[in-house]
């Protein structure tokens, strides 16, 4: 038997979840929540299985609720969005994504793949690990979300990412893209020699540095701090006369 918890802002969407979930035998709903703040509150007292979770709610968005969770359990977003699958898959936990109005057929595929992430070692699903597109070392290029429309940035044009908060500035030649993202996802997308995190909060494109001095380096009409742990890699990446 899977525990599973609903999260949506809409009554009439946790009805609908909650009476599907009815229709299968081995499932439990334990809690309904139309907020993701109640939902973190009561997953601190409890454990689940499964959390049937919705994008768009006010305030706290289903990403990130997500980022809150230290270990989430498997997780299938219920959304009347498709244009968040993209992002969705940045997410090990994330088991399926489904589109509102949910039909019970298609619930059921989504339920099947919950449980075939079920560990060998006992009745609780494991970390379910979502079916991603294999990395090529030679990508040139990412998409981003921007305004329902994904966008192609390729990796020559970008100058700089910097974090800010929960969303990421990217910086291009051409134009400049803020992105509901963290530092750490886009890092793990730039691979390759060109790229290199000198700060916290800052990425850069290491062919577009104009000078470096002290503990800083210019790039178009940015200066970018260095922190003292980056510089001995940036030195080393460096083509140092």
């Amino acid at each position: 038997m899977m525990k599973c918890i609903i999260v949506d802002d809409e009554t009439a969407a946790r009805a609908i979840i909650s009476h599907l979930c009815s229709q299968v035998d081995t499932l439990e709903v334990v809690g309904e929540f139309p907020n993701a703040m109640q939902a973190i509150k009561y997953l601190n007292k409890n454990e689940v299985d499964l959390i049937f979770l919705d994008i768009h709610m006010p305030d706290f968005t289903g990403f990130d609720f997500i980022d809150s969770l230290k270990n989430p359990p498997n997780i299938i977003l219920t959304t009347s969005d498709k244009n968040f699958a993209i992002e969705a898959f940045e997410y090990d936990c994330i088991v399926d994504y489904l589109v509102k109005p949910v039909l019970l057929p298609r619930f059921l595929k989504a339920i099947q793949k919950a449980e075939n992430f079920v560990s060998t070692t006992g009745d609780t699903p494991a970390v379910a690990p979502v079916s991603k597109q294999p990395e090529s070392t030679s990508t040139k290029e990412l998409y981003v979300n921007i305004d329902r429309r994904l966008v192609k940035i390729d990796f020559d044009s970008i100058f700089l990412v910097e974090a800010k908060g929960d969303y990421i500035l990217i910086k291009t030649e051409g134009k400049n893209y803020t992105v509901h993202s963290t530092l750490k996802k886009i890092e793990d997308k730039l691979s390759g020699s060109s790229f290199l995190k000198i700060h916290r909060s800052y990425i850069i494109n290491i062919k577009k540095i104009i000078d470096i001095e002290d503990n800083s380096v210019l790039i178009a009409k940015d200066v970018i701090p260095i922190s003292r742990s980056n510089r001995p890699e940036l030195m080393k990446r460096l083509n140092l006369l």
